[in-house]
């Protein structure tokens, strides 16, 4: 279904070959190119997020006796909040610059070379209604100033996380399903088609993971 609203969405009008009609096209290659350029920005993978960020302080009194540290926790109370978010995540695949050099034919097979995935946060939101506080007598209640702090540090969480979410493999396989069915039109069979993106990306590669937009949201205000 995923496969068949993106070659929608992209304006693919073609009428499928039968198996006795296939053969290679090679004057279809450019025509595959418009195609997919047309797509330009394809959003394959979307996934929504639900977090609880939380935080728990108590005031402690620190210093030291006879050079021995010592971190003693007042009885003025403490302060406790729990804070439910909910964030959207989509990745999408850039065909903006997609050309002859992302495709290489060897006989019956070709490989089509993708750039990897980007993904952006496409909203976030907290959950007023069901934030959980508590707060000691003497203690003040939570600033708006603290509240957005924790905002930020549970969307920087989320984004840290993405590498583990499984989002950029959605989001590659929904890149291939939409690619091959064009690729099998040219007149080659599926098993002789190959899809490879960019570098396999883990946490330390999270800046060039992410859309420009997204990563300046994880940036301290």
């Amino acid at each position: 279904m995923l496969a068949a609203t993106l070659l929608a969405g992209c304006g693919s009008k073609q009428k499928s070959e039968t198996v006795e009609e296939r053969h290679v096209s090679l004057d279809s290659v450019p025509m595959l190119i418009m195609q997919v350029q047309r797509c330009s920005r394809v959003y394959t993978a979307e996934y929504r997020i639900h977090k609880i960020v939380t935080h728990d302080d108590q005031p402690m009194l620190r210093g030291s006796i006879l050079s021995r540290d010592f971190n003693i926790p007042l009885p003025l109370g403490d302060r406790k909040i729990a804070i439910p978010m909910d964030a959207t995540l989509k990745a999408y695949v850039d065909f903006a610059d997609f050309s002859e050099e992302n495709v290489v034919r060897d006989g019956e097979r070709i490989t089509i070379y993708l750039p990897a995935p980007k993904v952006i946060m496409t909203s976030s939101k907290i959950d007023q209604n069901n934030i959980k506080s508590y707060v000691g007598l003497v203690r003040h209640n939570f600033s708006d100033a603290e509240m957005t702090s924790y905002e930020q540090q549970g969307r920087a969480s989320i984004i840290q996380s993405i590498p583990r979410l499984g989002i950029i493999e959605t989001a590659k396989e929904g890149a291939a399903n939409l690619l091959i069915p064009m690729v099998e039109k040219m007149g080659y069979k599926r098993e002789n088609i190959t899809i490879t993106f960019g570098k396999k990306f883990g946490e330390s590669d999270i800046k060039t993971l992410l859309d420009p937009e997204t990563f300046r949201k994880m940036q301290p205000k």
